[in-house]
């Protein structure tokens, strides 16, 4: 009995050592952090829609760098799923690319190019299943306060046919922390 006690003993011993270190090993120290990092922020949307056998979900993370206080530049990805009951239900994939600029602390002037892969699938036979890219190129004008804009922004390659959007004219909300 002594034995077993002894060795589970030695056990928890090695485990508490082994614990230590990787908190040692892991603990920050006083270097400063790499100056890329201190100008990235990240931010994004999220969506949620549904209603009588509709659903639509939205998930679009992205990041951006500030080069000074008036520019940044960045990358999204874009992530939604829709479905309505007995009709259809769509994937739409891609990413984008973003530049902001702050001419003064209140306006934000942005610029973002988007690029989509549709696709359709229909549970009838009235309609062909589809697969499409579709871009986007969006101007933007909105209010900011802190990380926080509202805005408008509008899509010059439209296309009423292909657009995943139901109207060139979109409102925003966007945060960056």
């Amino acid at each position: 009995m002594k034995i077993y006690n002894h060795s589970k003993l030695k056990y928890i011993i090695i485990l508490i050592l082994c614990i230590g270190v990787s908190f040692q090993s892991f603990s920050q120290d006083d270097a400063p952090q790499s100056e890329f990092w201190n100008n990235v922020r990240f931010g994004g949307g999220i969506g949620l829609s549904f209603g009588d056998g509709f659903f639509s979900g939205t998930l679009a993370p992205s990041a951006i760098y500030d080069f000074n206080n008036s520019f940044s530049l960045g990358l999204g990805l874009n992530g939604t799923y829709n479905s309505l009951k007995n009709s259809y239900n769509s994937t739409i994939l891609g990413s984008s690319i973003i530049s902001l600029y702050n001419p003064v602390d209140q306006l934000q002037v942005s610029g973002e190019f988007e690029y989509l892969n549709v696709s359709q699938k229909f549970d009838n036979n009235i309609f062909e299943d589809q697969n499409y890219w579709v871009p986007a190129l969006f101007v933007g004008l909105g209010y900011r306060t802190n990380n926080i804009v509202f805005g408008i922004r509008y899509d010059v390659l439209y296309d009423k046919d292909k657009s995943v959007y139901a109207d060139p004219w979109a409102p925003f909300a966007r945060f960056y922390f």
